[in-house]
């Protein structure tokens, strides 16, 4: 049986709270709001309640979990080395959607890190996140808390579609403010580097450190890596049921944006079986007039911070219509749009690109 608990905005403390760090103290499953997505928390140190976390999801047993903190003490818990660069980090970024790789304390279990010697480490700052961490009095490992490689939860609504019966808490605050996960940024390399885009732009990480992030191809979603040392880096993910279609070009200029949508309405008219949409953005909306195409909108271009918001349940949406093949538009991978068209390329099943 699932409890829902229905908190009012932000509401940090209470009944609801208590009642959730204690399922989790006692090695149960908890759901939980943070400012990028809804988590799927278990205590770090209870491996039994740990595995339960890939078995509920269906989760790979090698793609590594992050362990949540609310302090720094916490950090030190479970890394067994916190070099400068991560206390910079955690001085300017946190609590904030950055992930940081560190060394892993022996006390963590491997089921955690799928076997690897390295911890990857964040301090949400959603106040309801925060203080389940504070009430619980230890890390928490937690994933996104949705079913393997359907689009990441930003509302408890979606968590409950996805977690209904199988967790033990869903503690529903509403949307997520970001949208996307964290950013993921190994520091133990030199140069540092990029495994996960998120939620921070990986310039901003970059003007921390005062010097460049490799950017290797898996983050960017060009390639698989071939061992995961982050979520996100190997499997397909974010998925809609649907057939994706993701649609890029060199630029994205209105003329190629124009030339863009007529390529789809083109493609989308060679396919009769079933209903058809794109997800597009403001600016070529009325490029589909008259097509007879289901047109979902993710905003304007000129906000990547709303597209990216609207990303998962754009994608969640696709097949609450009942969409068989969706279009989607391309983005410059600059800023959040190297986020934006990491998620796309890893959920898309089939891709094009436009030499415009």
């Amino acid at each position: 049986m699932t409890i829902v608990f229905k908190l009012k905005g932000f509401e940090q403390e209470g009944f609801e709270i208590q009642y959730a760090a204690g399922v989790l103290r006692r090695g149960g499953l908890v759901a939980f709001p943070t400012e990028t997505v809804y988590g799927l928390g278990a205590l770090v140190w209870d491996e039994r309640a740990v595995t339960r976390i890939f078995q509920v999801k269906g989760r790979p047993s090698d793609n590594p979990l992050i362990v949540h903190v609310s302090s720094v003490e916490m950090v030190e818990k479970v890394a067994s080395r916190i070099p400068e660069d991560a206390y910079r980090l955690m001085e300017k970024a946190w609590p904030g959607p950055l992930t940081i790789v560190l060394p892993r304390s022996e006390r963590v279990p491997r089921t955690v890190t799928a076997g690897l010697d390295t911890v990857a480490v964040r301090m949400p700052s959603h106040p309801v996140a925060l203080s389940l961490i504070r009430e619980t009095g230890e890390p928490v490992a937690a994933p996104s808390a949705n079913l393997s490689g359907r689009p990441s939860p930003t509302t408890g609504y979606h968590v409950i579609r996805d977690l209904m019966g199988r967790v033990e808490v869903i503690l529903d605050a509403g949307a997520t403010l970001q949208g996307v996960e964290s950013t993921v940024v190994n520091i133990l390399t030199e140069p540092p580097t990029l495994l996960r885009p998120g939620a921070m732009p990986v310039e901003d990480v970059e003007r921390i450190l005062g010097r460049r992030i490799l950017i290797p191809g898996f983050a960017k979603g060009l390639e698989h890596a071939e061992k995961p040392l982050a979520p996100g880096m190997k499997y397909r993910h974010y998925a809609p049921s649907a057939k994706l279609v993701l649609v890029e070009a060199p630029l994205y200029t209105l003329e190629c944006l124009k030339e863009l949508a007529g390529y789809i309405r083109r493609q989308a008219s060679l396919n009769s079986d079933g209903k058809l949409c794109v997800v597009a953005t403001d600016e070529t909306l009325q490029y589909y007039s008259g097509s007879g195409l289901k047109t979902l909108s993710l905003g304007s271009r000129r906000d990547l911070f709303e597209i990216a918001r609207n990303l998962f349940p754009t994608l969640r949406k696709v097949d609450e219509e009942d969409c068989r093949i969706a279009y989607v538009e391309g983005f410059p991978e600059q800023g959040l749009g190297l986020t934006i068209m990491n998620r796309l390329r890893k959920a898309a099943s089939e891709k094009h690109y436009l030499n415009c």
